[in-house]
């Protein structure tokens, strides 16, 4: 999606379902997951989806992205064989780091589950995740190396898709503090938390711009609770931070869980890629 024109580029269309698209840092390529697995997508050229090896990590969900020098990958990966019911797999969902490259042996960096990562600080330092402990969900922040992870949230409810400024000064996040799903910003170290939307949308995973100006996010027609389901009626919308306008990006689409849960901004801020579960 072109910011200022609204047009809309079918970049690669298939009848399997693939999910969370990343924008490398030089433009050239996305990172995509699909049935647990990551793949790289040219953005121009030949479209084809090329695995990427992530050896043992194989039960990916959708939140994964790249370094802000573009040499590396972050997956979250649900680690423990021994949980057999597909639907509390998310359970063990832990974070791993890797070459961009692909390895067969990614390091891991929490040590509690479940985790999910949505953000990497601009300095290439510190990961934000999502975890939940002691049946609250909260945002944390961890060194890249591993190591102590740090609660920024204590709000009762949902805390979710923790991102950065490009400046590192703010995290963007999406929360239920207030009993519905709005959109949040704090400082990076979790002080001075300000709720930024106030509308009838539901609204998830918001994703400030490179250049700092706009910051896009999921807004769900109808009221979802602390959930965010696939297949419903979505759209894209924008926040300009020069005043926090609003206005919707695109029209109603059938989407949510998948659509746009990690940054994707193209490098030079004009463009958002996400996906939409029907031909458009």
């Amino acid at each position: 999606m072109e910011i200022q024109s609204g047009r809309v580029e079918t970049v690669y269309s298939e009848d399997r379902h693939f999910e969370a698209p990343n924008w490398s840092p030089d433009g050239h390529f996305f990172v995509v997951n699909s049935k647990g697995r990551l793949y790289r997508l040219p953005a121009r050229g030949d479209q084809r989806l090329e695995e990427i090896p992530t050896g043992f990590a194989t039960r990916l969900n959708n939140d994964h992205g790249i370094s802000p020098d573009g040499r590396y990958l972050v997956l979250s990966h649900h680690a423990d064989e021994h949980i057999t019911d597909p639907e509390q797999d998310w359970l063990a969902s832990s974070i791993y780091i890797l070459p961009i490259v692909g390895s067969p042996t990614p390091v891991k960096v929490t040590a509690q589950a479940p985790s999910f990562w949505h953000g990497w600080s601009p300095d290439g330092t510190t990961l934000a995740f999502v975890g939940r402990r002691e049946g609250e969900w909260d945002i944390y922040s961890i060194p890249v190396a591993g190591g102590q992870e740090r609660r920024l949230t204590t709000c009762r409810g949902l805390d979710d898709g923790p991102d950065y400024a490009p400046d590192g000064a703010f995290i963007y996040y999406n929360s239920f503090c207030s009993g519905k799903m709005e959109i949040w910003r704090m400082r990076s170290d979790g002080s001075r938390a300000e709720q930024l939307t106030h509308d009838a949308h539901s609204n998830w995973f918001p994703h400030p711009s490179p250049d700092g100006r706009w910051v896009v996010f999921l807004a769900y027609l109808e009221d979802q609770g602390e959930d965010h389901p696939f297949g419903k009626q979505v759209k894209l919308r924008l926040m300009d931070l020069r005043d926090g306008s609003v206005r919707d990006l695109t029209p109603p689409f059938l989407g949510g869980q998948g659509t746009i849960n990690v940054p994707s901004w193209s490098p030079d801020s004009r463009r958002v890629a996400f996906v939409a579960f029907e031909k458009r």
